[in-house]
């Protein structure tokens, strides 16, 4: 007997079961449906009694079975079984018929904002009319995209779903909604236009929206930003005003990167008393507690990255703090860390010399400048390299003085055992940086892709008014994160990145003017630059795809050219909106004015000097324009491979709280299982090329993991480090080693 929801049973019916069964199979003739067919009826006519659900997850659990490298696409039948149960509980929670799924979008749309669970942003933008006509370009047949994976992730962490946790919305409503959100300040007479297109993008899986946008679009609660970087200043208001932004920032979802290069060393003075500062280690442990404690409406704890110079006194305590050793006060297991690394310290690892660490406050005290506050201006020469030997000059200033390579040894030996610090090569990124009329860049974000001016916000003034407390504070640049990212495996033979781009890029644009940022230093620094990172994944798919082999020349030419592309028509899309719109604010005296960006690049012939003097007439409308974030849970969404990582492993089970998915790699056939080759048997120098012949294209950097064994040997592993310098690269994330375990970013990932 099946026991219907409303309570009521009814008989099995064999036939009936055996035709639904081909009917979701009638895609598939490829697959085996009679043995899958003949397994689920069988154990279903043993059991005395079973409810829609149950037959349902044993429709599921048999498909899942049967996912091998040579039969990958059960995942696609799994997929099927399990979206019909997803009508099912929409159906059920707003009282539609199940075997239309999709019912009607209006009404969906009324009643969750009367829930509470959207706000009213779309009922107050859009009439009627207007959300009828969208709902018509709604395509069912999309939901047969995902694989079982995808729409189980999809459903499980962004579907909206009532305050008791009843789905309500379906998959593609999930993309309308954004698209609609997205465009919703658009212009009335091209607006439906643009939610279409919009719709178009995410509903094809051409691309996807960073996780915060993915989840929180249309919702009443959390933002629309990936990453915030915040600049800690040297004072104890600073520090803590500053927890307090980061711990604003975290409720919402955001993850967040702090730079501490500022504040003094452990036994410096503070108003002259000397050997009273207790150091950078007290304040990363409070950020320690910032993490845990704020947690992201008890979805997931809050992520932080702290990041710290190479010449700071603190760096061996700092490097530490996360391994799993020695005195548990001195360290911070549930924040990453990542170490801001001068060229001339590479020198000075490869010559096997000496490095001299200092104390910042110390060092603006006696010398009168920051040390942090310089970079070199070119590849072996600079101001950072002079103030520095300055400072190793100065007979009044104290110093620590150690090997180079034994500081890079301690890098290593955490990169091992935790993953940890990323590196961040400072003089590249500044060197690079398009914006370096307007500001510094001390550091990155949680994932190392984000590269933009950064300064601490400061108060310049307390007062009391009228019974009031009045606080002026001069707003630094604190880095706000806008995120989303091209599915290369499929927008590229699909042959769509002129079509994607612009409205990806418009996308982009409009979260910036949509965002709620409680942080008010954020919001005017995201107002002031216009910071977008457009970003990619599926690389290793797309590989697979060509036919082209990860350790191959022609897999870095394709990364150069491929990139080179996607770069000019981001350029472009933002050179459109700029004419559309206006430039960004801190336009002026840029290298997007001046040209500069375009000479260091290389870019040269007939299209470039016409978008150059496009530039130049109209402005570009964001001051930054690409990043690769690492994408986790997204391009499992979008059924592609993670950023520009290689796969781990041609087939492998997704761990649940309670049973495993199988998952192979995507597109997996005798055709492209060569091309599929697991991270961990890449030689990584090949990786590093194919970055570096892709860095060039991208004005902010690369969420780059470095694959290694476990059993690597510490020469290899520096050889591996300084060829990524001596690339160019401007950071390195996790250096994932076959022993440890790393916890993804899902804040940036999209």
């Amino acid at each position: 007997m099946i026991l219907k929801e409303r309570g009521d049973t009814r008989p099995l019916e064999e036939q009936k079961l055996r035709e639904w069964i081909q009917q979701l199979m009638e895609r598939f003739p490829h697959l085996n449906a009679d043995s899958y067919m003949d397994k689920t009826v069988r154990e279903l006519l043993g059991k005395e009694r079973c409810t829609e659900e149950q037959m349902t997850n044993l429709l599921i659990l048999n498909a899942l079975e049967n996912i091998s490298g040579d039969t990958p696409d059960w995942t696609y039948v799994a997929a099927e079984a399990y979206v019909r149960s997803l009508y099912r509980e929409a159906a059920r929670s707003r009282g539609g018929d199940p075997a239309k799924g999709y019912g009607d979008f209006a009404s969906m749309v009324r009643t969750l904002t009367q829930k509470g669970i959207y706000s009213s942003l779309l009922t107050q933008a859009y009439t009627e009319e207007e959300m009828c006509e969208l709902a018509l370009a709604i395509e069912p047949a999309r939901d047969r995209l995902f694989t079982y994976i995808g729409l189980r992730t999809l459903a499980d962490r962004y579907l909206a779903r009532d305050h008791d946790g009843a789905v309500y919305e379906l998959p593609q409503e999930r993309f309308l909604v954004i698209a609609m959100v997205l465009m919703s300040r658009e212009p009335r007479s091209q607006r439906v236009m643009l939610v279409k297109e919009a719709y178009w993008a995410l509903s094809n899986l051409y691309m996807t929206v960073a996780t915060p946008t993915f989840a929180n679009a249309g919702k009443n609660y959390g933002q629309l930003s990936s990453c915030f970087i915040d600049t800690v200043e040297d004072s104890l208001r600073g520090i803590y005003d500053s927890n307090t932004d980061v711990a604003t920032l975290s409720k919402g979802g955001g993850g967040l990167g702090v730079y501490l290069g500022k504040i003094r060393s452990r036994g410096s003075d503070i108003k002259g008393f000397k050997g009273i500062s207790s150091g950078v280690l007290p304040w990363m442990k409070q950020l320690n507690n910032t993490a845990v404690s704020v947690d992201q409406l008890g979805q997931r704890q809050g992520s932080i990255a702290a990041y710290l110079d190479l010449w700071h006194k603190d760096i061996f305590s700092f490097l530490d703090a996360k391994l799993n050793n020695g005195d548990e006060r001195l360290r911070t297991h549930d924040i990453f860390t990542g170490v801001c690394v001068p060229d001339l310290f590479m020198e000075k690892v490869e010559e096997r010399e000496e490095w001299h660490l200092f104390d910042p406050h110390e060092v603006r005290r006696v010398m009168g400048f920051s040390l942090e506050d310089f970079y070199d201006e070119e590849r072996g020469a600079g101001s950072f390299r002079e103030k520095y030997e300055a400072c190793v000059a100065h007979p009044d200033l104290s110093r620590k003085t150690v090997s180079a390579i034994e500081i890079m040894k301690r890098i290593m030996i955490s990169q091992l055992e935790t993953g940890t610090p990323y590196m961040f090569y400072r003089d590249e990124v500044n060197r690079m940086n398009p914006n370096k009329h307007a500001g510094m860049i001390y550091s990155s974000n949680l994932c190392s892709e984000i590269m933009q001016n950064m300064s601490p916000t400061t108060v310049e003034e307390e007062r009391t008014e009228d019974g009031k407390i009045v606080v002026t504070k001069v707003p630094g640049d604190f880095v706000v994160c806008n995120l989303s990212s091209i599915n290369l495996g499929r927008a590229v033979p699909d042959e769509v990145l002129e079509r994607l781009i612009p409205i990806q890029v418009r996308m982009l644009d409009n979260v910036i003017d949509l965002n709620t940022i409680e942080v008010l230093q954020a919001k005017l620094t995201n107002e002031k630059y216009r910071a977008i990172g457009l970003g990619t994944f599926g690389w290793h798919h797309l590989l697979a795809l060509q036919g082209i082999i990860w350790e191959s020349e022609e897999a870095v030419d394709y990364a150069d050219t491929l990139y080179e592309k996607i770069a000019f028509l981001t350029i472009r899309a933002s050179v459109e909106l700029a004419e559309e719109k206006g430039a960004y604010p801190a336009f002026s005296g840029s290298e997007w004015e001046t040209g500069a960006y375009f000479e260091r690049r290389g870019y040269t012939g007939e299209k470039w000097e016409a978008l150059r003097e496009a530039i130049r007439d109209e402005g570009i409308r964001n001051g930054w324009l690409m990043a690769v974030a690492p994408n986790g849970s997204t391009s499992v969404i979008a059924g592609s491979t993670a950023s520009i990582d290689p796969v781990f492993q041609k087939e492998y089970s997704e761990e649940k709280k309670n049973y495993r998915i199988p998952v192979t790699a995507p597109d997996l056939s005798p055709k492209t299982t060569w091309f599929y080759k697991s991270a961990y048997e890449i030689d990584p120098r090949w990786s590093l090329r194919q970055n570096a012949a892709r860095q060039r294209h991208i004005d902010q950097s690369q969420s780059f993991n470095l694959y290694v064994k476990h059993d690597i040997k510490a020469k290899d592993l520096l050889d591996i480090h300084l060829t990524a310098w001596r690339l160019g690269l401007k950071t390195t994330y996790y250096t994932r080693s076959t022993s440890s375990e790393i916890v993804d970013c899902e804040s940036c990932s999209s």
